[in-house]
């Protein structure tokens, strides 16, 4: 017999760093619903672009939620929202011409039944944490990522690559996202971890597994403190959600660019 799982618990934190002048970052944190977009464009449209699609995504979320839709239908909605939060961007740089080229990451996991589903564009990324052991379950969409799966550069070699930010996917408004939708096994216990990079190309993965020894919040706070010690060069969000069997409704709350 299939059993409901739950984010039963959960921790975030959203921050400019030490070298921008304002947080192109988004977050959400909602029931059973956590999610990071990393914005990227000229003016602001960074933060223009990761509030959208963070918008769009808490609209799509009570039917998420919703007992009386069934867990297909919810993975087909998940995915699909993809394309509303692309369209979203399109009518914002319709309406504003000097939006052209802004764009999002988007990095979210939904708990439906017993599976995590992860929806990604970009190169924010999710981990898992079990035990003591973290798993990132992303994969990143950037053109050093396609070198390294293609054997022609190796993990090492990203840091100085010349085009280590280069995105192959993101949200842009163009119409050509293709969702990816991946679910993974849960169990209680288990740690989904959501972040935009200027976590992860500062502070390595053994050490953001090392944070989580006790609460959620307080690993988070002490990954952010790492972040600033290892000069912050970029906006951080990091958002954490702990798996239990019991449902925990929290009050649905954007963070970061979307606050």
């Amino acid at each position: 017999m299939n059993r409901n799982l739950h984010f039963a618990a959960y921790g975030w934190r959203s921050e400019v760093g030490l070298h921008r002048e304002a947080n192109e970052d988004s977050g959400l944190i909602a029931t059973n619903l956590i999610a990071v977009a990393d914005g990227m464009g000229g003016y602001v449209g960074g933060e223009i672009a990761s509030r959208a699609v963070i918008t769009e995504l808490s609209a799509v979320h009570p039917l998420l939620i919703d007992s009386e839709v069934d867990p297909e239908s919810q993975e087909d909605i998940f995915r699909n929202s993809i394309t509303q939060m692309d369209s979203a961007i399109a009518q914002q740089t319709s309406t504003n011409p000097e939006l052209s080229g802004m764009g999002t990451t988007l990095t979210s996991i939904a708990m439906v039944g017993e599976h995590a589903l992860l929806l990604h564009v970009g190169d924010s990324r999710a981990y898992r944490i079990r035990g003591r052991k973290i798993a990132q379950i992303s994969h990143d969409h950037t053109v050093v990522q396609e070198l390294i799966d293609q054997g022609r550069i190796t993990p090492d070699e990203v840091a100085e690559h010349p085009q280590r930010s280069l995105l192959t996917q993101a949200l842009m408004g163009h119409g050509n996202i293709e969702p990816v939708l991946m679910a993974f096994p849960a169990e209680v216990g288990d740690i989904y971890l959501v972040c935009s990079d200027g976590l992860t190309t500062v502070v390595d993965e053994a050490k953001i597994a090392a944070a989580f020894s006790g609460d959620l919040q307080s690993g988070i706070d002490s990954l952010v403190d790492l972040t600033y010690k290892n000069g912050a060069p970029d906006n951080v969000t990091i958002i954490a959600a702990q798996i239990g069997d019991r449902p925990m409704t929290v009050e649905t709350r954007t963070i970061g660019a979307a606050s």
